[in-house]
C-alpha cells in the first residue's frame, strides 16, 4: 500500500471515529436514543430490546465516551496530517500506541462489564487504522 494512500485511509479511519463520537454526543443532545440504543442491544447479546439509555447515568456516560471517541478521531486526524504524511514511522508508532491502548481496555471492559460482542465491534474500529499503518509499514520495508 502507498503511503499516500494509507495516510487516505487513516484520515478516513479518524473522521469514521469521530463521527461514530458525534453520533454517540447527539444520541443524548437530541434525546433520540434507539439508534445507540440498537448498538447496545447487539453489543450486550442477545438482541432482546433491554438494553435502553434511561437512566442519566448512562447518558452521561454516553455523552462522555462519544466526547472521547470524537477526540481521539480529531487527534489521530491530526497525527495523520502533521505527523505520519511526513515521518510515518513516528506517527504510524504514536496511532498504532494509542489504538492498541483504547482497544485492549475497551475490550476488556466490555467483556468485564457482559458485553463480549462488542470486541467484535471494536475489531472492525481496530482494522481501519490496524489495516493502512501495517500494509504501508510492509510496503517501505520490502519496496518493489
Amino acid at each position: 500500500m502507498t503511503h499516500d494512500r494509507a495516510t487516505r485511509l487513516l484520515s478516513f479511519a479518524a473522521v469514521v471515529s469521530a463521527l461514530f463520537g458525534l453520533a454517540m454526543f447527539a444520541t443524548v443532545a437530541l434525546n433520540q436514543r434507539a439508534v445507540f440504543e440498537m448498538f447496545l442491544d447487539l453489543a450486550i447479546l442477545p438482541l432482546d430490546g433491554a438494553d435502553r439509555l434511561e437512566t442519566t447515568a448512562a447518558q452521561l456516560l454516553t455523552a462522555i465516551s462519544g466526547g472521547l471517541l470524537t477526540g481521539l478521531g480529531v487527534m489521530i486526524w491530526q497525527v495523520v496530517r502533521d505527523v505520519y504524511s511526513h515521518d510515518p514511522e513516528t506517527g504510524g508508532r504514536i496511532i498504532l500506541r494509542g489504538v492498541l491502548a483504547w482497544f485492549v481496555i475497551d475490550s476488556a471492559g466490555s467483556v468485564l462489564a457482559g458485553a463480549a460482542f462488542n470486541v467484535v465491534m471494536n475489531s472492525g474500529f481496530l482494522a481501519l487504522f490496524l489495516v493502512p499503518l501495517l500494509l504501508a509499514r510492509q510496503a517501505r520495508a520490502h519496496p518493489v
